[in-house]
């Protein structure tokens, strides 16, 4: 046999050891067999679950950057409706208002020497926008429950989550149910106000830190159970986003200067002229990208739940990350999970179309990936821009977060929940695009986790703050359950 053809038959032994190889390691590549065990469910009383949820909607607690323009009598009025409706809990519960409406209850637990555990909401909802009232299937504040959704603002944004938590806590008392840690519950009163750094939040916080008070762990909004069925790839499985980071926010205003005059004498680029090359240097370079472990956990946790013919591919994730990453980035949702935003969302200039402008200005919104601080964003908009002569100054700012661990026992005890509820879930780290009250509390709580265990679609998730927010029904039920469970694990020595 000649030298080719021995070189030929190498490389084709080679190819089918390395193709038999890969068909092993994707039929391995699946996920990993835990015994969840098999607990009794929760009871829960859905319809009163369920009534109560509609008439916390129907009470308009709606938070305004401009504290002068919050009704404070809506808060006070649900305040009255909680302690109306819970009444075990506020006889055995102790209850503070922080601020001026902000909710602060402490369930005292057996043992003081461990530290408590918390669980966040916040009572405001953001306003309806003006002129679309009358787009609403069912009246933004009605509550209304036609027997599939209930429909109303807060009904996902999240007046679910808190009334879960209240109806959980209640049940357990009614059952006898003592917890071992103290428990916490924490009901801002404007966590709607985009970088509010003297809110309900973070004045609770103090409080704690005031006290000398660490907690254990938190919980607060932030990922949901989100159906998912591609046929021949995904079938019939739900992912499970547990929020471990969250992004930061910075409003900038970059503007120029420019002599301005009458508009029948233009220069040849006018001061609008010369941003638009600044908008240009901006969005042509864009932050670094960097493929996080919670990005390959997720991808990860994803693919071992495709069919086998899909695994094939996924089961060599570590070897495509420069694939993925060059993806990703041309994808905005997911570009978005692996860097820091630019997004040009205002421009102003003249104030009347025959003048010319003696200043433009820009707003740029930047979402920071943990690790990237507000200073960092200024540094890179002088790096990138070439006109030096602009001016840079931070309207609204407010760090990324620090990433909590997965390997905590309360980021367990979450998993394991929803593994019980649905073996064909899938249970994912994940970072949160938009702001939570949750990160206020890292001065006092390492093991923060954002998470709303309601299953919801895309279609209704894209409502949150929109038109026609509503909740399915059937999530009601397992939402209390999921906190009734997670108190009781929570709140245990362990």
């Amino acid at each position: 046999m000649d030298s080719k053809k021995i070189r030929r038959a190498a490389i084709g032994a080679g190819v089918a050891a390395v193709t038999a190889v890969n068909a092993v390691r994707a039929y391995k590549f699946t996920p990993e067999k835990v015994d969840y065990g098999n607990p009794e469910p929760e009871n829960v009383d859905v319809e009163r679950a369920m009534a109560h949820l509609s008439e916390a909607i129907s009470i308009p607690t709606i938070s305004y950057p401009e504290k002068e323009k919050v009704d404070f009598d809506q808060f006070y009025k649900f305040h009255e409706f909680l302690e109306r409706s819970f009444p075990l809990l506020h006889k055995t519960l102790s209850k503070e208002i922080v601020d001026e409406a902000s909710l602060m209850y402490h369930w005292k637990g057996k043992r003081s020497d461990l530290d408590p555990i918390a669980l966040i909401a916040h009572q405001d909802v953001v306003p309806i926008s003006k002129g679309t009232e009358g787009d609403w299937t069912h009246p933004p504040f009605s509550g209304y429950n036609d027997g599939e959704f209930i429909w109303g603002r807060g009904a996902l944004d999240m007046k679910n989550h808190l009334m879960g938590v209240m109806e959980a806590v209640e049940a357990l008392l009614e059952e006898g149910f003592e917890p071992e840690r103290d428990v916490y519950l924490c009901f801002g009163q404007d966590e709607e106000v985009v970088a509010n750094e003297n809110g309900g939040a973070v004045s609770m916080m103090k409080i704690f830190r005031e006290r000398g008070i660490h907690l254990d762990s938190l919980i607060d909004e932030g990922g949901a159970i989100l159906p998912i069925n591609i046929k021949g790839v995904l079938n019939n499985k739900s992912l499970v986003g547990i929020g471990i980071a969250e992004k930061g926010y910075c409003d900038v205003e970059i503007s120029l200067d420019a002599k301005g005059g009458h508009s029948s004498q233009p220069p040849k680029h006018t001061a609008l002229g010369r941003m638009a090359d600044v908008i240009k240097d901006l969005e042509d370079n864009q932050f670094s990208s960097e493929l996080m472990p919670y990005v390959t956990q997720l991808f990860s946790n994803i693919g071992r739940n495709c069919t086998y013919p899909v695994r094939l591919v996924t089961c060599n994730l570590n070897y495509m990350k420069p694939l993925i990453r060059t993806i990703m980035k041309q994808i905005p949702p997911a570009a978005s999970l692996i860097r820091t935003t630019t997004g040009i969302t205002m421009a102003q200039g003249s104030p009347a179309a025959n003048v010319l402008p003696q200043k433009a200005s820009i707003t740029v919104n930047f979402r920071m990936m943990p690790g990237v601080t507000v200073d960092d964003v200024i540094k890179h908009i002088h790096k990138v821009v070439r006109n030096k002569d602009i001016e840079v100054k931070i309207l609204k700012a407010k760090e990324a977060s620090s990433f909590s661990p997965t390997d905590s026992r309360a980021f367990k005890i979450i998993n394991d929940i929803c593994m019980q509820e649905n073996p064909d879930n899938i249970v994912a780290p994940y970072l949160v695009m938009g702001g939570t009250d949750a990160c206020n509390y890292e001065p006092v709580c390492e093991n923060i986790y954002r998470y709303s265990p309601y299953r919801a679609g895309v279609d209704l998730l894209l409502c949150t703050h929109g038109t026609n927010e509503r909740i399915p029904c059937e999530a009601v039920g397992p939402g209390v359950a999921f906190f009734k469970k997670y108190i009781r694990l929570a709140s245990k020595e362990g």
